[in-house]
């Protein structure tokens, strides 16, 4: 693990035009590296979005507490939450929330994210209305949009595939019991061992893939509660009380740490969960270009299945 992370080291060299290195960048590249070192079967990519920021968190297999402020009818009060109470209470709120939902293949995932963003130290803030339309199963042309840059993406070439999968069939095979999530998405495209255990080098980059699954607007009945409950038994989180969204929303934050000597060492973004339903509010995070480091705060406005590019629900 060492060897790649050392292999990301010139990436840290952008122009300053180009597209700032994210989180998601250096898991691009990542796992660019692990699939040459071991043996990719078929072209693949990870996210199709030119700009696609991933969420980069996880939770601790031996659950990490902290105090966090929660309220309750009368006045607030403090109790330890874990970060598997939080996850586990997302995936029910999940479970009580989700409608089955069966796209044609000719349609469009339909998204709209609210970002806004502020330079570190202070700054004027600017929010950013992002909307994007994903082919269901990648055969016609995508339209997506990130921090305002608009671009068309092209339709998937014969046996390419991305990882973690954004189109409708392949993310119908995804398993939705957790552990067996954990291991499919750990072992890229092509069939799962799901006799191999997760080891310690497994876990930055599964936990880069389950979190970017979570970046999905829309998931088969079942997915997305499976992806927080595997978040579950990730090792490397800390608790943060007292988080925001873009919306100004206050809830309990979930942050990755990842050893070190990785893209992670000193934490990922941060998920935020509402403190009373533990229902997923939004992302806050961090971004430099140009040599300004800014604040970012995010959350999905909107998501749902349309039947072509520019139309809303």
């Amino acid at each position: 693990m060492n060897e790649l992370m050392r292999g990301l080291e010139p990436l840290t060299e952008w122009d300053a035009d180009t597209p700032p290195l994210t989180d998601a960048a250096r898991a691009r590249a990542l796992f660019r590296l692990h699939q040459t070192m071991h043996v990719p079967a078929t072209p693949v990519t990870v996210g199709r979005r030119p700009l696609l920021r991933m969420a980069v968190a996880g939770v601790a297999a031996v659950a990490i507490t902290t105090t966090v402020l929660v309220a309750n009818d009368s006045s607030p009060r403090t109790q330890p939450v874990s970060a598997t109470t939080v996850l586990h209470g997302a995936a029910t709120e999940e479970r009580r929330l989700e409608k089955s939902i069966a796209p044609r293949d000719d349609q469009f995932i339909y998204t709209k994210e609210i970002i806004k963003e502020t330079p570190a130290g202070g700054g004027r803030t600017r929010t950013y209305v992002d909307e994007s339309w994903d082919s269901v199963d990648g055969s016609k042309r995508s339209y997506v949009s990130e921090l305002g840059h608009k671009q068309w993406v092209p339709v998937y070439p014969p046996n390419q595939t991305d990882w973690p999968p954004r189109r409708w069939p392949l993310l119908k095979q995804l398993p939705t019991d957790p552990g067996k999530l954990l291991i499919a998405l750990r072992d890229g495209p092509g069939k799962p061992d799901f006799n191999r255990p997760m080891k310690a080098a497994d876990w930055p980059i599964t936990q880069v893939f389950v979190s970017g699954l979570l970046r999905t607007s829309v998931l088969p009945k079942g997915l997305r509660s499976a992806a927080y409950e595997a978040l579950a038994t990730v090792p490397g989180i800390k608790v943060l009380p007292h988080q925001k969204d873009a919306d100004g929303r206050v809830g309990i934050g979930i942050q990755y740490v990842g050893p070190a000597g990785t893209p992670w060492a000193h934490g990922g973004p941060v998920l935020v969960f509402d403190a009373k339903t533990y229902r997923y509010l939004g992302m806050r995070d961090r971004r430099t270009a140009g040599g300004t480091t800014y604040e970012q705060w995010s959350y999905v406005a909107a998501s749902a299945v349309v039947d072509r590019v520019m139309q809303r629900p």
